[in-house]
């Protein structure tokens, strides 16, 4: 009688919270690629969706391009996660390497989020707005320079010089310098992933790429 009652009241609990469960509203956005709405996911798509809303809270961005192939985006988003929330490399100066590659790309709706999260984390405006116009920073501090130096010398000749390697290696050390490698890498193809897709800006924000 006991176990029966037990079952029942189990079973009436699972159809409650069955009932009181609604699909997350995740307002993505995309062009070419059309936002997709939970309900409608495949199962790998949607412990995608779960992953992210779990460590960002947001779909916006690349997501909604790289579920198309979930198993990959998945895994590439948490490679996004670790470069964030764990690099070896202080947050400023992991945002600095991410905005100096989006704005090689001219993404325009990533370069504006992560300058808000540089600027956070104590990178001054007139960088961000510098970069935005396709210009060297006119003051950096030296940790700034280091970064900004490694970053674009890479981004523009692929290659590193001496110079710019051990100043980095000084600052960073070699985690830390592979993790700001990494973080660029990952940003292209963040980049990549969105102009492909032609990702619209919210309603009301202007562009500030000039390049």
């Amino acid at each position: 009688m006991t176990s029966n009652l037990i079952r029942t009241a189990g079973l009436g609990l699972g159809i409650a919270l069955a009932i009181a469960w609604t699909a997350p509203e995740l307002n993505m956005r995309g062009d070419r690629f059309k936002p997709l709405v939970y309900d409608q996911m495949t199962p790998a798509q949607k412990t995608m969706t779960d992953h992210v809303l779990a460590t960002r809270g947001s779909m916006n961005g690349p997501f909604n391009v790289m579920l198309r192939d979930a198993e990959l985006g998945d895994i590439a988003q948490q490679l996004g996660a670790q470069i964030r929330f764990h690099s070896a490399v202080p947050a400023k100066l992991n945002e600095l390497a991410v905005i100096i590659t989006l704005a090689s790309w001219g993404s325009e709706f990533e370069f504006q989020g992560h300058s808000r999260l540089a600027q956070r984390a104590g990178l001054t405006a007139g960088v961000s707005e510098a970069l935005a116009a396709g210009k060297r920073p006119a003051s950096m501090a030296g940790d700034e320079e280091t970064v900004y130096n490694f970053c674009t010398e890479l981004l523009t000749t692929h290659q590193v010089s001496d110079a710019n390697f051990a100043a980095a290696m000084k600052l960073l050390g070699e985690r830390g310098v592979v993790d700001l490698i990494s973080a660029m890498g990952y940003y292209h193809m963040v980049a990549m992933a969105l102009n492909v897709d032609r990702y619209p800006l919210p309603e009301g924000t202007k562009p500030v790429l000039k390049h």
